[in-house]
């Protein structure tokens, strides 16, 4: 174990901080991760916000950044590359001390295509080799992942599913979709689609519409866009966003009232409809409209969950809110760096072995 750690300390990986005293015998040296032995980065691209956010190799967050994403996905591609550099700029790091990077965004990745399917949220993400352009703009080791996904995770490392072996993650934004936990292990199905619930047929109306199946019966309903077409149907005036309806409601409005009402009962059948499939222990609510909405809306659609489903899956709001799909990037991002770290250290003192 000496000559392990040795090692380790004279690779820069981990650094003593002292001695145990208290006991009979010599005091054992204490030793802790080298926090600048590596860095990481997380990146979460959304329709309307951008942020990137630099972690040592301890999973401190060094430095983050956000700002208004790009309307076109080139631009946006351009825009990722230029926040990446901008953040580790903050750190005090050139990017290529970046050891990894993960990126969040909306779709599935088609890793033998190099695409992102189902991305309708983001104009021109599904275009080919827009992966291969955003990996160009960042160099480096990257991966992409799925942001809701990365919400998940992001809850599990340091949320409300801290612990929880079984739990999903429901975003509810401008996009609809689950995160999947099981056994502790996220769950990504045979695609990389699954928790793709904003294609539940449930919702709408008209399942046969030609947005239903472009983007979903369930993300048309229940998404920001649906909360506004609603709050038009209930005969509020000028209502632009989510969040003002949320915040009329809040203060008393019976037209936003009954639109909160409507949009608790869509995600209640949502859960209603996940729950005796995957059985999960806690149900995460987070994205925009959640965040928005708080404890109105969780009432709500636990109140509603028992009127129809006699499944009853603890519900709790996302403790990360805005951060959830980052700091899930960062985690991504950080495990997949401390493999490369400590294994690469590990193969040169194998090779320091057999010589």
């Amino acid at each position: 174990m000496s000559q392990a750690l040795a090692g380790l300390e004279a690779a820069g990986l981990v650094h003593a901080v002292g001695r145990s005293t208290g006991r009979k015998g010599p005091g054992a040296v204490l030793y802790e991760l080298n926090p600048r032995s590596g860095f990481v980065a997380g990146l979460d691209v959304g329709r309307n916000w951008l942020r990137a956010a630099v972690a040592d190799i301890t999973g401190q967050v060094v430095a983050r950044r956000q700002e208004r994403a790009a309307r076109s996905s080139r631009a946006l591609v351009e825009q990722i590359g230029a926040l990446a550099h901008q953040v580790a700029a903050d750190a005090g790091l050139r990017w290529a001390q970046v050891r990894h990077a993960t990126v969040g965004n909306p779709g599935v990745l088609d890793p033998a295509r190099g695409t992102v399917a189902l991305a309708h949220n983001l104009p021109g993400w599904g275009r080919p080799g827009l992966v291969d352009a955003v990996a160009e703009q960042l160099g480096g080791a990257v991966t992409f992942e799925n942001d809701v996904n990365l919400a998940a995770l992001g809850e599990q490392w340091r949320g409300v599913g801290t612990g929880v072996p079984n739990f999903v993650f429901l975003w509810v934004s401008t996009g609809v979709g689950l995160g999947i936990v099981i056994d502790g292990r996220l769950y990504r199905g045979a695609t990389g689609a699954a928790g793709e619930i904003g294609y539940l047929p449930i919702g709408l109306g008209d399942l046969h519409a030609p947005a239903s199946r472009r983007r979903g019966a369930l993300e048309e309903a229940a998404g920001a866009a649906g909360v506004v077409r609603a709050a038009k149907a209930m005969g509020m005036k000028r209502p632009r966003t989510a969040k003002a309806i949320f915040a009329a409601a809040r203060a008393g409005d019976p037209a936003a009232a009954r639109v909160v009402e409507a949009e608790a009962a869509r995600i209640a059948l949502a859960i209603a409809a996940v729950a005796p499939v995957l059985d999960p222990e806690l149900v995460v609510l987070g994205g925009g409209i959640a965040a928005g909405a708080g404890d109105l809306l969780t009432d709500l659609v636990e109140r509603e969950l028992h009127a129809v489903s006699p499944f009853r899956p603890r519900l709790a709001r996302s403790a990360l809110g805005d951060e959830a799909v980052v700091t899930g990037a960062v985690a991504t991002a950080l495990a997949a760096a401390q493999e490369e770290v400590f294994n690469r250290n590990r193969d040169s003192e194998r090779r320091e072995i057999v010589v």
